[in-house]
């Protein structure tokens, strides 16, 4: 299943699981390597993953009318990544009734931890919520 972001389907992120406070997805380097973008392009892919992971994971847990926004983030890279799958999986840590910590592991295909991240979430409702 392709995630519905046309960036996503561009650079090819896909689904691989989700439950309420968890959220997996698999992106494939090849088609950035393709263009050219190496060293840049794989980071912002590894970006782009940690964040999809750890936001849907938070998302998942609102309610009908509420939203949310980052109020922090913090990204950890390991080790290079040039070509290949990379798995991210974001999870809920702690979730209070506004603000919460989520994280996410990127791995290559081999297991191995590529980056670490974990974000600092607030819940937004009624009037905060509008409009966003």
């Amino acid at each position: 299943m392709r995630l519905a972001s046309v960036f996503a389907a561009i650079i090819g992120l896909v689904l691989i699981g989700a439950l309420v406070g968890y959220f997996g997805v698999e992106a494939v380097t090849r088609s950035l390597i393709a263009v050219g973008w190496i060293g840049f392009a794989v980071i912002c892919l590894i970006h782009l993953a940690l964040i999809a992971a750890m936001g849907i994971a938070w998302a998942s847990e609102l309610e009908h009318g509420e939203t949310f926004t980052t109020l922090e983030l913090k990204i950890n890279f390991m080790k290079p990544v040039w070509r290949g799958h990379l798995l991210a999986e974001g999870k809920v840590v702690k979730r209070g009734r506004t603000v919460g910590l989520v994280e996410c592991d990127v791995f290559d295909e081999k297991g191995s931890l590529v980056a670490r991240a974990s974000s600092t979430c607030m819940t937004l409702r009624a009037e905060m919520a509008k409009g966003r």
